[in-house]
């Protein structure tokens, strides 16, 4: 779990372990588990939590063998926190365009990390250079926006791109934008930062 820097009150371990075992929980239904009453009970109730009704961004990330399996999120919210964990969880799970639908058969294999995302600000540079030095590794979330074309990067990436220039060139390429594209074009650029928590073994 990585502690955010906003000053929206943090989730402590235990309640994300609870959003955590709710896409658990919702994955299990969709697929045809059967889930005790008393845990649903159990955990609708305490989901009731004032701390879950907040309004903030979440994506729902799902892994097999640490490989991404889908990954779904939205970076604004007027919904509460809860539903859009639930709503993400049900997308990155069978509505990633880039996989097939999750299967029965991969569930007991499926790791899961839910992001809590800070509001997104926008980040002011003069050029390419001025950018790649005001971008935070592992602080910050990074969105581009040009025209139609969009994409974003959680935090977590910069453990796979650790480079500044890397991490721009795949996230244009993400956008469907040229790799060299923050080198020569002028984008809309935001970042936020996240507080994520990843499934504890006694969840499953």
């Amino acid at each position: 779990m990585q502690p955010d820097s906003s000053n929206r009150q943090s989730l402590n371990p235990e309640q994300g372990q609870l959003l955590v075992k709710l896409v658990r929980q919702i994955l299990m239904e969709r697929l045809g588990k059967q889930v005790p009453q008393s845990k649903i009970d159990s955990l609708n109730a305490a989901l009731r939590d004032p701390c879950f009704q907040i309004s903030c961004g979440t994506f729902v990330t799902l892994k097999i063998n640490g490989q991404l399996r889908g990954c779904i999120g939205n970076l604004k919210s007027n919904e509460p926190l809860v539903s859009g964990v639930r709503r993400n969880a049900i997308n990155a799970a069978f509505h990633d365009p880039r996989f097939a639908p999750l299967s029965a058969s991969e569930l007991d294999r499926i790791e899961i990390e839910i992001s809590i995302l800070t509001e997104p600000q926008p980040l002011n540079y003069r050029d390419g250079i001025d950018l790649l030095e005001k971008l935070r590794p592992n602080v910050d979330g990074v969105t581009i926006c040009l025209g139609h074309a969009s994409a974003t990067f959680l935090p977590q990436v910069w453990e796979q791109l650790p480079e500044p220039q890397d991490f721009l060139a795949h996230l244009c390429m993400k956008a469907g934008l040229a790799a060299d594209a923050w080198k020569k074009t002028r984008f809309e650029v935001s970042t936020y930062q996240v507080q994520y928590f990843e499934e504890h073994p006694a969840c499953s």
